[in-house]
């Protein structure tokens, strides 16, 4: 098993955090890992991205040029990353700042109304939460039980009570895909 990850869009929409939650969630079921994050020097409202590769198999290089799973939360970057998914891959994205939808015949193509269902729980730091649930609905490449873990390793201890806000965020998410 190998998985070829691009989660993009713009900073402070929790790319990032998403990317190495998803990281430590696939080390805590025992795969190899690479975590590789890009973003411009305005960090909040520029654009950010960052590639995660999960194996069972050692990693030769993080560097990609293709992917099997992009995850696109703007107009850019679903203009720069649509062309690189692969042939029978899986592109997820939320309509929300999306204004060309993705146009590709050859790829799945998930629509999630992560944003709306933000705003259903009413906290707007669960966002990437959500759409981290939803590439669970649609490939199940890790279990919850590691993604929980991931968060109690990422998040600051000051925040742990945040966790099962967080978790009901990703089951809120699983329950979005259309698969």
């Amino acid at each position: 098993m190998k998985e070829e990850i691009i989660i993009a869009g713009f900073g402070g929409q929790g790319v990032l955090s998403m990317g190495k939650i998803l990281a430590y969630a696939a080390l805590m079921n025992n795969l190899e890992v690479t975590w590789m994050p890009a973003y411009g020097p305005e960090q909040r409202g520029g654009t950010a991205n960052v590639t995660v590769i999960l194996s069972d198999k050692p990693i030769s290089s993080p560097v990609l040029d293709s992917y099997d799973i992009a995850i696109v939360l703007n107009q850019q970057s679903l203009d720069k990353f649509e062309k690189h998914v692969k042939p029978g891959g899986v592109l997820i994205y939320d309509a929300y700042g999306i204004h060309h939808a993705p146009t590709r015949t050859d790829i799945k193509v998930c629509k999630v109304d992560a944003m709306d269902a933000t705003l259903e729980m009413g906290n707007s730091k669960i966002y990437n939460m959500i759409v981290l649930g939803a590439l669970l609905g649609v490939r199940p490449i890790v279990d919850l039980d590691a993604v929980i873990k991931g968060l109690k390793k990422t998040l600051p201890e000051r925040h742990h009570t945040l966790i099962p806000l967080n978790e009901a965020a990703i089951k809120k998410g699983m329950q979005l895909t259309n698969y």
